[in-house]
């Protein structure tokens, strides 16, 4: 199949594109090639490559940033996607999105799960422009499909883990607090990108979750990394109220892959056992990269 991947640079779109590219025709562009928030530029380069499929990574994804950078958020989380779902409509092309948990407020009782058929609510300017990206699609493309995932990572780009793991290794003998009330499913990128490449040959439409199976805190995550590193850490666990960030975060971002698991289309893994086998895998290379500082928020 043809396909045309965004965001192309970014943990995900990386993925994707070694993780497709393996079977399918794919061409990867990023912003400076393809800056979605321009309907010509994306209508242009839509009619000029004629993907059967549009792949869509590209979003703008600092949570903390989105809450003074209002317009720019929208114009990546809600125009773009309305750009890509228009042209698509165009051309006979289906779109798969990426969305976020962050739809969702998190009050649900943990370890209840948000499913596909509950309302979203969100909470930041984060959520709401990917929300409002939802939105815009389905009104402009019945071909498509979207996808909500949570607290991905990956060996590029800028996640949690690695994040955290240059704290650990560059300041070792700084204590870190990491919040330890807020819950989700650590993703791995390229689990999602399996997830994605899954879909691209069915008739799936609409929104599904794809998110890791089982769930922690983001101070459980940190442990487990230590853990599986063989690395010591002077961690303490705290409040989000204790750890205070500009966008209000859902305490609770457990996703449940109902609409996959029912389609018998899931391929996601226990966050775990794919936390293993990403560490396995890169884990040398990853703190190899990480000799320079960090910093930022831990969740």
């Amino acid at each position: 199949m043809n396909v045309l991947i965004t965001g192309a640079r970014g943990q995900l779109g990386q993925d994707c594109a070694a993780v497709l590219g393996g079977r399918h025709r794919v061409t990867a562009v990023d912003v400076d090639e393809l800056d979605i928030v321009f309907a010509k530029a994306v209508d242009a380069a839509v009619q000029s490559l004629s993907p059967e499929i549009i792949v869509n990574c590209a979003a703008f994804t600092n949570v903390d940033a989105c809450e003074s950078q209002k317009d720019s958020a929208w114009r990546v989380n809600a125009d773009g996607p309305a750009n890509l779902a228009a042209a698509a409509a165009k051309t006979g092309a289906r779109l798969i999105h990426i969305s976020t948990d962050y739809v969702f407020d998190g009050q649900k009782p943990v370890p209840e799960a948000y499913t596909e058929s509950d309302a979203p609510h969100p909470l930041s300017v984060y959520g709401k422009s990917k929300l409002e990206g939802e939105q815009r699609i389905m009104e402009k493309i019945d071909n498509h499909v979207i996808l909500r995932t949570a607290w991905l990572y990956g060996l590029k780009g800028k996640n949690f883990i690695r994040t955290i793991l240059g704290r650990i290794l560059n300041e070792p003998q700084n204590r870190l607090k990491i919040v330890n009330d807020q819950y989700g499913s650590p993703t791995w990128s390229r689990r999602l990108a399996m997830q994605i490449d899954r879909l691209l040959t069915t008739s799936a439409c609409g929104i599904y979750h794809a998110s890791s199976e089982g769930y922690c805190t983001w101070y459980e995550l940190a442990t487990a990394l230590l853990k599986a590193l063989d690395l010591s850490g002077r961690l303490s666990p705290c409040t989000t109220q204790e750890y205070p960030t500009p966008a209000p975060r859902p305490g609770n971002s457990i996703l449940e892959n109902n609409r996959l698991k029912t389609a018998n289309l899931n391929v996601m893994n226990n966050w775990q056992a794919d936390l293993q086998e990403f560490l396995g895998t890169h884990g040398q290379e990853l703190t190899a990269s990480l000799t320079r500082n960090t910093t930022g928020a831990f969740s």
